[in-house]
């Protein structure tokens, strides 16, 4: 098992779980964070950081398409290891749903 940043991060990205990742295994892109799979040690210190619930355990239901897109984004982001620029409207996007159309492909930096 390992863990999943899901549709929630998108145009959130607090990045309060980087912190605290013993592993440094989070990737940024533009308006997501992602894990990388092969990284997490399945610790769990980061799912209650994350003030909008964005990350989870992969054995939860339905969430093919973020595993692959965690996989996937984790090989072409750049790694990060303590926390950036947290947008600015990110409040504003905490509770609204379906931002899956939202997703930016490209990479962070902040």
């Amino acid at each position: 098992m390992t863990y999943v940043v899901v549709e929630s991060c998108i145009k959130c990205k607090h990045m309060d779980c980087v912190e605290v990742c013993p592993v440094d295994c989070f990737y940024e892109g533009e308006n997501m964070l992602v894990i990388h799979p092969d990284e997490c040690i399945d610790c769990g210190v980061c799912e209650p950081e994350c003030p909008v619930d964005a990350i989870v355990d992969d054995t939860a239901d339905g969430l093919e398409y973020w595993l692959d897109l965690n996989a996937k984004y984790a090989e072409l982001w750049p790694n990060i290891t303590e926390i950036g620029t947290v947008p600015e409207d990110a409040e504003k996007w905490t509770d609204v749903k379906d931002k899956k159309e939202l997703f930016s492909e490209k990479p962070g930096g902040s």
